[in-house]
């Protein structure tokens, strides 16, 4: 297990350092002795990224469903998450070294050393007894541990000079929930409809490693349904009802279709099986290959407190089966607790029904973070061949589309380069650059996954054609500048 290990993490070292060097992401303060683990930044490269993923987002699901997007505060008063239950239960089980004080999770050093699944709601007392057990000692000086104790990973902050206890939102959902009745009422909707919202979370991990896979700062992309619970499975799922959900329950993969979800009552309702399908048409659209992709059906004991109903949607990397995106069935956790505690009324009037009801939502939360590491890992690949390192991103996602050469600095190559750089900059994400020989230039832009590559040279001087090689298969053809947007929207 120890060699598999370090193979995975192997994998997942030349991954980070090659984003690093490509510019991708790379530690937080990375030149200081004092850097903070669990925090990192983006680059030019990274960035483009992650906005062309919530681009795909915004496209496939906010458009598509005719969904409300907001942008809520990142620091939110004590009485939010009083309502919400994180000061109570946002916790993680964390042990401390008796001798040296090394601190750590408390259940993931039991599922590392052991091999075995620990659920992540155990009490104090079986974290000890397993740790007893499976005789677990500090991994940095052999000692044991003191008795597990619970770590809140709320970050706090005061605000003001008389510092009024405040803190960091660890999900994006709360200012959702929170502004649910003005939204209702300014945008003059019907039940069921989403509330959609991406940024910053911000989550004091215990002990965040594996870069982008668990960190402190975090970017989110949720999405919350509100619906009445009574008409759950009212839901129209003719469009999507041939679709195929891979479904990973008690240690067994299936696949059905949504139809057949509903009918052997493998999911809550209509509405349950109708956004895990179109969560899953995301993902397809990002790029993920469909054989390695999957929704866990999460039992009760390892899911989040808030939850009736979780399904994990994960996809296979290096280090094995990685959640990207949480569907909770979050019932009236949400809007009754703010209700309670704010004295305010959530409840609204369902028109189809004739009646307030008091609704329930159905949560699709996703890491930005998390997906843009997998799609790293999933499209690098190595062509000692042809000397050459490629990410294969979809031409979506890739954050240069076309880069655009004169062969060589002289003889008028580089002003009519110049003139093909800005007749298609309008429409795709360009790059232009007349340095180094043409195959150094070549290799650069399959480094960071451009997918097309345009030369002008001596001929493109006398019969204006350009050479248009592909990223992946490395195939050139001659076309005419004319031709140029029209082939490559094609």
């Amino acid at each position: 297990m120890e060699k598999k290990k370090e193979e995975e993490n192997k994998i997942f070292d030349h991954i980070a350092e090659i984003a690093a060097n490509r510019g991708f992401f790379w530690p937080t303060a990375e030149i200081y002795s004092d850097k903070l683990a669990g925090f990192f930044e983006y680059g030019q490269n990274g960035l483009a990224l992650k906005n062309n993923i919530l681009k795909v987002w915004r496209e496939e699901l906010l458009e598509k469903e005719n969904m409300i997007e907001i942008d809520g505060c990142q620091i939110l008063p004590k009485s939010v998450f009083t309502a919400s239950g994180h000061l109570k239960s946002f916790n993680d089980p964390l042990i401390t070294c008796s001798k040296c004080g090394f601190k750590t999770r408390a259940d993931r050093l039991i599922q590392e050393i052991t091999g075995k699944e620990i659920p992540e709601r155990l009490s104090n007392k079986d974290y000890d007894e397993l740790l007893k057990k499976n005789k677990i000692v500090c991994p940095k000086c052999g000692s044991y541990f003191k008795d597990t104790e619970i770590w809140n990973m709320m970050l706090k902050t005061g605000i003001g000079a008389e510092l009024k206890e405040a803190y960091l939102r660890p999900e994006t959902c709360q200012s959702i929930f929170v502004n649910f009745p003005r939204i209702f009422k300014t945008c003059r909707v019907k039940l069921p409809f989403a509330i959609a919202q991406t940024g910053k979370v911000f989550r004091n991990e215990i002990a965040p490693r594996q870069g982008l896979i668990r960190e402190r700062e975090i970017n989110q992309m949720e999405i919350e349904i509100f619906f009445n619970p009574e008409k759950e499975n009212d839901f129209n799922i003719n469009e999507i009802k041939k679709e195929i959900l891979p479904l990973y329950v008690k240690d067994n993969f299936q696949k059905f279709s949504v139809e057949q979800t509903i009918s052997k009552k493998l999911v809550k309702s209509k509405l349950v099986a109708y956004y895990l399908s179109r969560l899953k048409q995301f993902y397809l659209k990002l790029g993920f290959p469909e054989e390695k992709m999957r929704f866990r059906y999460v039992p009760e004991e390892d899911r989040p407190f808030y939850s009736k109903e979780t399904w994990d949607f994960e996809v296979q990397i290096s280090t094995g089966w990685l959640e990207l995106c949480a569907c909770n069935h979050r019932g009236d956790y949400d809007l009754s607790g703010h209700q309670k505690v704010s004295k305010q009324s959530f409840e609204i009037i369902d028109e189809s029904v004739g009646k307030k009801v008091l609704p329930n939502i159905f949560e699709l939360s996703a890491g930005v973070d998390r997906a843009l590491y997998a799609i790293l890992e999933l499209t690098y690949k190595e062509e000692p061949k042809n000397d050459r390192t490629i990410f294969s991103f979809p031409e979506k996602l890739s954050p240069i589309q076309v880069a655009i050469f004169p062969l060589v600095n002289k003889e008028g190559m580089p002003e009519l380069a110049a003139q093909v750089y800005k007749m298609l900059k309008p429409q795709f994400k360009c790059f232009y650059d007349e340095s180094g020989s043409i195959g150094r230039r070549y290799r650069r832009q399959d480094e960071i996954g451009t997918p097309f590559c345009i030369t002008i040279d001596g001929q493109s001087l006398k019969d204006q054609t350009v050479t248009l090689r592909e990223r992946d298969s490395m195939k050139q053809i001659r076309i005419k500048i004319s031709d140029l947007i029209k082939e490559l929207k094609k």
